[in-house]
């Protein structure tokens, strides 16, 4: 970790306005990240499998989800390095004292940016075609809601997408 961010500087940065006790805590208190969601973040941002993650690879992959994020955000989460290796992104948040924050209220709202509780299903389109998966059919897109719909009123609220993750 750099000298210019220190775990405990991690917990000012992240915040969430949603109430977090339904977020698993790690035994030092913060956001339990396990290593298979490690593994799977890890993944998903190295794109071309070369064993590390760059800034472009996070732009890449982020840049669906949030269009404006400011450069200072992506050094921030690359913890002011040029690349971050599984190990390194280990170590950042194994032991995280990350309070306050709830990861998955978060990424849900990308899904869900009018606020309305559930995601937008033309946002679940635009994502899918953004990373990649080409056109969604009407069809696709009712088959990917009957999936995430775990309570089955129709749509993914955010406790969906909680149980779902």
């Amino acid at each position: 970790m750099s000298k210019k961010q220190s775990k405990s500087s991690i917990p000012r940065r992240l915040s969430s306005s949603v109430p977090t006790s339904s977020v698993p805590l790690n035994p030092s208190g913060g956001v339990l990240v396990t290593s298979e969601e490690i593994s799977a973040a890890f993944d998903f941002f190295d794109v071309d499998a070369k064993g590390s993650v760059t800034m472009a690879d996070l732009k890449r992959r982020l840049g669906t989800f949030y269009k404006n994020m400011p450069n200072k955000e992506y050094r921030f989460l690359m913890n002011n390095k040029s690349a971050l290796t599984k190990q390194d992104l280990e170590e950042l948040l194994v032991d995280n004292t990350i309070q306050g924050f709830d990861p998955v209220a978060e990424a849900f709202k990308v899904y869900d940016p009018h606020g309305t509780g559930y995601a937008d299903v033309e946002v679940l389109r635009s994502v899918f075609q953004s990373l990649g998966f080409g056109d969604i059919s009407d069809d696709d897109l009712g088959i990917l809601v009957e999936t995430g719909d775990v309570d089955g009123d129709g749509r993914v609220s955010r406790e969906d997408f909680r149980r779902m993750i």
